[in-house]
């Protein structure tokens, strides 16, 4: 949508019905809408139009990412960064006693998911702490079972674009972290991009 939106002529003049140019590019799904636009038909904006062509039919051909358990559509598949388990995740504890070192692991509930989960500690910074998710191990070896900490604050996911596009820096974006256990679609706001590498904040479960 983004790289849409920067070849449309940008003028704001609303004859699309739509109050921005930005506006317009989120509605569009395939070539046809491309005909509310009057002033792209003009003969300076002739490339433009040819490549906001070429753009709309490459994501029609796009694979088509949808959610399990809400049949939300989403813009892209997170991955875990290469060698590691899963994404990495920023969790607020709602527990104020919880202490944490590398290497821990322990038990929570996302607030919103009724899904018990199970996380190592990468890092503990001011009340953050870092974690991959690793599974109910203590299940398989009989090993006791990790801590409970209670409810968690997911604040953030970060890893690499595993299938779909690529979004831009500020933008909101419906995504699926590929070790969601529920194939739930997430929203959230791109904080940090480098290459297919992502950091995602302000995470939420509800998505529109």
């Amino acid at each position: 949508m983004s790289e849409i939106a920067k070849l449309l002529p940008g003028f704001n003049c609303g004859e699309c019905g739509m109050k921005s140019c930005r506006d317009f590019a989120a509605t569009l799904v395939d070539v046809s809408g491309l005909d509310r636009c009057t002033i792209l038909k003009q003969d300076r904006f002739r490339g433009r139009s040819e490549e906001i062509t070429k753009l709309l039919a490459v994501s029609e051909k796009r694979e088509e990412i949808v959610g399990v358990l809400d049949g939300l559509h989403a813009e892209f598949t997170l991955a875990p960064l290469p060698g590691e388990p899963s994404c990495r995740e920023d969790l607020h504890p709602f527990n104020p006693e919880a202490q944490f070192k590398e290497g821990d692991t322990f038990r929570y509930r996302p607030l919103g998911c009724p899904i018990t989960h199970f996380a190592s500690v990468l890092k503990y910074d001011r009340g953050i702490v870092t974690v991959h998710l690793v599974g109910p191990i203590h299940l398989l070896d009989g090993s006791p079972s990790p801590r409970d900490i209670g409810i968690c604050m997911v604040v953030a996911f970060e890893g690499v674009i595993g299938s779909g596009k690529r979004p831009e820096v500020g933008e909101t974006v419906r995504f699926l972290p590929q070790h969601c256990m529920m194939k739930k679609v997430h929203s959230g706001v791109i904080l940090h991009s480098v290459g297919n590498r992502l950091r995602i904040e302000a995470i939420d479960l509800k998505v529109w």
